[in-house]
């Protein structure tokens, strides 16, 4: 039964809330989107736009075929996600990446906001938990870092207390790289050569661990509890887990060949953070360390030896809720089905992700108040099996991100991993596009009835 008078209100402007808020609004739905900045701001989060990204500028892989996080893209891109279409128009090179220039990809998110009918944006922090009623709907999008006030409210009417450490990389200025000591290009060839790559040999890539152990943290006594997410390891904690566990992993040379040919020790990769190539990232450097260690350890590398630091890396800690006990498949409050939650605070780890679960959400709610049959996506899809991730009873959740893994499996056996992943995507793609075509359907049947 259709809701023609039924409000939204989503609280937060990060991916998640204006994913949810567009897509609410463009679909004919009176939705308000409440953010705080910029009357205040969270200590990771500087710009007043909707949709900053705090960390990374990259989105991970582009590829829907060979990457879950790839695949995860392109079901939102069939689903009409804001958040994608926002990407894709401010991308930078970076390989087969979806890397953006984070202040023109904030800057269309907001315009779009802005132009939006529908769509009323209100600047005010949120103190306590929502409890829609007959009529009204809301959605919770306010992040890993929600303010103080509403996280110790919604933690306390929702229970218990979850929470792990995130971090970011550094930022350096391209004119301060010694490209006499680096050499452009992506890791098996794939892209326009758009990554500055910074060689060590094994005795530069040795004395820059050994420094790195050495090295003064901040907070360090936080850390040793061990909530550390995986996902965003900081470049000292990988280290201290064995002195070449770096060279398999983020400084890996694997794909990567010099001027002269031949594979260095070690390499770190710089990806683009503007358009312009102004700025460059230092790929998997996130760190918790005090400044000017950061300055001193990551100077060792020799491309980096004259390098200008923009922005240094920095760790924060990053709350989301016990969803299985108290979230529903589709991102609704078990208690009240009106109150819906989105992004990291559901324990989806990640841009992508993050934005996707808002998208569900909205999604949700869209097919309740316009009368739609509800959109069915199965755990064939990676937007379905983050939805099962959230929903299904486990004492020990944790945040997640697209994988491969947590599809239901294929039911033959592909020994060749591309193939087999390609095969996962292909026919995720098939089922979110089926899930679409019958809802559109069902739902064309049923008002004709």
């Amino acid at each position: 039964m259709r809701e023609p008078n039924a409000k939204v209100t989503v609280i937060g402007g990060g991916l998640a809330g204006s994913e949810a808020a567009y897509y609410l609004a463009s679909h004919g739905i009176q939705t308000t989107l409440v953010e705080m900045k910029p009357k205040k701001f969270t200590p990771a989060h500087e710009s007043e736009g909707y949709g900053e990204l705090v960390c990374s500028n990259s989105l991970k892989s582009n590829d829907p075929y060979s990457n879950a996080c790839g695949l995860l893209k392109e079901e939102m891109r069939l689903l009409g996600s804001l958040v994608i279409e926002a990407a894709d128009k401010t991308k930078v090179p970076a390989g087969a990446a979806l890397a953006v220039d984070r202040e023109k990809f904030s800057a269309y998110i907001t315009q779009k906001l802005r132009s939006c009918a529908n769509l009323t944006l209100k600047t005010e922090e949120v103190l306590s938990l929502p409890d829609p009623k007959e009529g009204e709907y809301a959605i919770v999008a306010t992040g890993p870092l929600t303010s103080e006030l509403l996280s110790k409210d919604i933690l306390k009417k929702l229970g218990g207390e979850l929470h792990f450490y995130d971090a970011s990389a550094p930022i350096v200025s391209a004119d301060s790289i010694d490209t006499s000591c680096a050499f452009t290009g992506d890791r098996y060839g794939k892209g326009t050569g758009d990554y500055i790559n910074c060689p060590m040999t094994k005795e530069e890539y040795y004395a820059f661990v050994d420094e790195l152990l050495k090295a003064e943290r901040a907070m360090l006594h936080e850390f040793e509890k061990g909530e550390i997410f995986e996902g965003c390891m900081p470049i000292e904690v990988m280290a201290s887990r064995g002195r070449d566990t770096l060279r398999y992993g983020t400084l890996k040379p694997v794909g990567l060949f010099g001027e002269d040919g031949k594979r260095p020790f070690a390499v770190l990769q710089l990806r683009k953070e503007t358009e312009s190539g102004e700025t460059y990232n230092l790929v998997g450097f996130q760190t918790n360390l005090k400044f000017s260690e950061q300055k001193r350890v990551f100077s060792m590398i020799p491309a980096l030896k004259n390098a200008e630091f923009l922005r240094y890396g920095v760790m924060h800690r990053n709350t989301f809720l016990n969803s299985p006990c108290v979230l529903n498949r589709n991102f609704s409050f078990k208690n009240n089905k009106r109150l819906f939650f989105a992004g990291q605070l559901t324990g989806v780890e990640g841009y992508v992700e993050s934005a996707s679960s808002g998208l569900t959400a909205a999604i949700a709610i869209a097919d309740k108040i316009l009368g739609r049959e509800p959109l069915a996506l199965g755990d064939d899809t990676v937007t379905g099996a983050l939805q099962t991730h959230v929903s299904t009873p486990n004492k020990d959740f944790q945040p997640m991100n697209a994988n491969y893994g947590i599809l239901t499996p294929l039911g033959v056996r592909i020994r060749d991993k591309k193939e087999r992943y390609r095969a996962l995507s292909e026919r995720a793609l098939q089922a979110v596009k089926t899930a679409l075509e019958t809802q559109k359907q069902r739902t064309t049947k049923e008002s004709k009835e």
